[in-house]
This record gives C-alpha cells, sequence and structure tokens, in this order.
C-alpha cells in the first residue's frame, strides 16, 4: 500500500532541485542560498511535509531519547513523586523537549550493570542523566567502559572519569551545622538517605566537619540513614530522642525528611524551634509553605537540570566530561 506522506523526493521535484539539495536545505546547511532555503521551506510546509524522524534516526544511530535515573540501594526504592525529583524531572525534561528530545524515566539497582547494557548496547538512549551514585559504583565503571555520554547530579569526586553537576554537598553539610550551633545548638542529630550513597555521604562528610568546627562533639548515635523517604525520616526522629533525651537540633538530608521531622516532633508536643531546630537541605517549593516555614539549604534546583543536559550534551558535540560546581545559599526562615 502507497503512503500519502510527502518525500524529500517529492519535494526535490515540486523545487526542481536534488533530494539531496532539500535534504541540506532544510536542515539549514550554509551551502544552500538563503533564497533557495526559503523556497524549499515553503513547498515543504504547502506540502505538509514532517521529518520521518524514524527513519533520520536510524541512518544516524540516535535514538533521540535521553535517559533519567534514579539508583536506589539494597531493599529501598525512593519514590519518584518525592518534591525534589519532580522539580529537578521538571527543569530536565523541559530543557530536553526544547532540543528535541525525548525523556525516558526510571529507577536502576545501584549495585547492577544489567541496565548499561540495556540503554547503551540496545542503543535505547542516546545519553543518560542520573541523579546520585553509589560510592562503589559498578554502574559507572560499566557506562565509562561502554564509552556512554552520561551526566551525574552529584558533588565533584575526586578522581571521577565523569560529569558532575550539583553543589557541594561537603559545604552544605557543615553550613548547615554551623547555623544550628551559631543559635546555640549543641545536641544535633543527622538523618541521611541512602548510607553508600555519594550524596548523604559527602552530607555526613559535612555534618562531622561542622560539629568539629563549631567544637561540638561527635555522638555516632545522633547519626541515622534511612532512605530520604518522609516515612523513614518520621521514625527516625522518636529514636534519635530516646539515644539522646536532650536532643535540640536535627539536620535532615533532604527538606521531605525535614517537613516529616517537624510533623513527628509537633505531633510529640516538641516545638519547632523552640525545643528542637529543624534544618532540611534543597528548598523545594513546599519549604516556604510548611508551619514553621523551614530554615534550609537552597541548591538551585531548577540551574542544575538545565545544566545536567548541557553538560551532556556537550559530549554529544565530543567535548570532554567536566565537573560543575553549583553555588548553594543558607535559606533562613523560622524552623532553626
Amino acid at each position: 500500500m502507497s503512503s500519502n506522506r510527502p518525500t524529500i523526493s517529492d519535494i526535490a521535484r515540486a523545487a526542481g532541485v536534488s533530494p539531496s539539495t532539500v535534504s541540506r536545505a532544510l536542515n539549514n546547511h550554509p551551502t544552500i542560498p538563503e533564497t533557495t532555503r526559503e523556497q524549499i521551506r515553503l513547498l515543504a510546509r504547502q506540502m505538509n511535509y514532517r521529518v520521518d524522524t524514524r527513519a533520520r534516526n536510524f541512518r544516524l544511530q540516535r535514538s533521540q531519547t535521553v535517559a533519567t535515573l534514579f539508583p536506589f540501594q539494597g531493599a529501598s526504592r525512593r519514590q519518584i513523586s518525592d518534591p525534589f525529583y519532580l522539580e529537578m524531572l521538571g527543569a530536565i525534561t523541559d530543557e530536553l523537549d526544547k532540543r528535541g528530545y525525548d525523556s525516558l524515566i526510571a529507577r536502576v539497582p545501584a549495585e547492577s550493570t544489567d541496565w548499561c547494557e540495556r540503554y547503551i548496547l540496545d542503543k535505547r538512549v542516546d545519553g543518560i542523566l542520573m541523579i546520585d551514585r553509589a560510592l562503589d559504583d559498578a554502574g559507572i565503571r560499566a557506562l565509562n567502559a561502554l564509552d556512554a555520554r552520561f551526566v551525574i547530579w552529584c558533588g565533584p569526586v575526586e578522581g571521577a572519569a565523569c560529569a558532575t553537576v550539583a553543589c557541594d554537598s561537603r559545604v552544605t553539610g557543615r553550613d548547615a551545622v554551623l547555623h544550628l550551633a551559631a543559635q546555640g545548638r549543641h545536641k544535633i542529630g543527622f538523618i541521611g538517605g541512602f548510607q553508600r550513597m555519594v550524596e548523604t555521604d559527602l552530607r555526613r562528610q559535612g555534618y562531622l566537619q561542622g560539629m568539629h568546627e563549631a567544637g561540638l562533639p561527635v555522638n555516632s548515635d545522633l547519626m541515622l540513614f534511612t532512605d530520604f523517604s518522609a516515612e523513614a525520616a518520621a521514625h527516625a526522629v522518636p529514636l534519635l530522642l530516646k539515644r539522646e533525651p536532650k536532643l535540640d537540633a536535627i539536620f535532615a538530608c533532604s527538606d521531605f525528611m525535614a517537613i516529616a521531622c517537624m510533623q513527628v516532633l509537633q505531633g510529640m508536643g516538641r516545638a519547632v524551634p523552640g525545643d528542637i531546630s529543624v534544618m532540611g537541605h534543597d528548598d523545594i517549593a513546599l519549604a516556604s509553605q510548611t508551619s514553621p516555614r523551614l530554615t534550609t539549604i537552597r541548591q538551585p534546583i531548577q540551574q542544575g537540570g538545565r545544566l545536567m543536559v548541557q553538560s551532556l550534551f556537550e559530549q554529544f558535540e565530543g567535548a570532554p566530561p567536566r565537573q560543575i560546581v553549583l553555588p548553594h545559599e543558607l535559606i533562613v526562615r523560622e524552623s532553626a
């Protein structure tokens, strides 16, 4: 059965030029005079011509798709509905759409490399954006071995042969603790995400550095690791109070967890910040809407998502991977 869909050859016959000239004109090639390009574009519009992207991508060995992947650790499966994830995804998908790319979104196990072959060797995607990485990440080694193009949302990692974009979480963690200490808090608890993921570990290092600089003793009992979920953070609060009844501050590794901590404390009759200060991380949109409003570390989430896509496309064009450190800001509101 023949198709009524116009082809480049149809446009070429109508314009009295070769199909290769039409192809170059539609791709805005500078070797084709502007008047000829405009004539061919006009004919293409009149004939309702549309590029056969599947055929073009097949010829170029491209999928015109980028995967945004969320590694999870062990049995934990942090939900993509987490507000930080959603804000990051919004920025990424908007930027990909501007560049004519589709987005594939999935969670992948940090301990496995099967997904690397599935996405890269099967050519399902042209590149990968990862939100965080494991400390000992077999997936990253596999991606490098496959010569894949990828960018990771995480702070700078020494010796990492990969592109990264994010704030330096060692510094953000330190600044969070120093702010709490400046408010007169001495028993500061730490609630992290996945213990073997880079962003949690960097914030843990920052927490320890901040405690040291503030002259405060470190109590390992006041450091708990969860799965970044609100439920896990809520369960951690009573445990921290059991271990240290005089607890007077909590630094949570995400705003979502910090908000859950405030709700649990208020349900227990503890005033925030009167009895216990609560500090978050990220400055998601919800942070300024809570009661009390959340004091937090602001990461430029929108800018970060756009820069991840930009960094990936730089690699598509042959540029080497680079590590981009974003500025952060201490946002002082009412919770600490």
